[in-house]
Formats: structure tokens, sequence, C-alpha cells
């Protein structure tokens, strides 16, 4: 029933403005539309809405992830803009912080500013 149907995603903040100035800003999402209770942005052709909220849950799970045609570059990229990324314990992860999964996708991971985890995909 939804095949045809346009998903959008969704994300929480407790600052409007300051998600909008890390996903516009940081990440280069364009925004779409601006109100009191969201900011959404294009993400490549997927509306992606961050939402106002009182507090934002911490599931401890990647919420939102992007497919990159090259991890390393975009890494670097980002890296250079101050995104920090995530190295969990236990995972082995390269000089960049890119896990390499056992059939050669290779993920990194990273946070919004308000804690949400979102991660990078090169597939192999």
């Amino acid at each position: 029933m939804l095949e045809t149907c346009d998903v959008v995603a969704f994300a929480a903040t407790t600052d409007l403005a300051r998600a909008r100035s890390f996903y516009e800003g940081v990440l280069g999402l364009p925004v779409v539309h601006e109100d009191p209770y969201a900011c959404s942005f294009n993400a490549h052709g997927t509306m992606l809405r961050v939402t106002a909220v009182a507090q934002v849950g911490h599931p401890g799970y990647t919420v939102l992830g992007w497919r990159v045609p090259d991890i390393t570059t975009t890494v670097t990229s980002l890296g250079s803009a101050g995104v920090k990324f995530v190295r969990y314990e236990g995972v082995e992860l390269d000089a960049q912080g890119v896990w390499t999964a056992p059939n050669g996708d290779r993920v990194a991971w990273f946070t919004d500013p308000d804690g949400n985890i979102l991660s990078l995909t090169q597939l192999h």
C-alpha cells in the first residue's frame, strides 16, 4: 500500500536553531521549510524533518544514515567541518573511525548536537 509513497525521516532536537546550523551548515542539507515546531531538509529527495521536543531520547542505535560512494573522503570532509566520529569499545575501527563489516561494507558513526546517532555507509 505504501510502496509508491515517499518516506519522511525524523530526528528530534531540543534546539531548532542549533539543529539547523548542523544539518544545513555542516552536513549541507538544504532547508525546505522551518516553523516553530520543526525544520525540514531535503536529504537527496527524502524529507528529513527535525522536530522540536522537550527532551531527546537516546535509544543507543543509529537513527539516520547515509550511503556514501567514498567513506574516506566523506569522513575527512566532515571531520574538517568539526564532526567527531564515535568509537565503540569492542568494535575494530581504522584510524579514521571506520568499521569494515565481514562483507566489506564500511561504516562510521557520529552524532548530531542532540546526541542522535548518525552513520555513513559505503557498500562493498
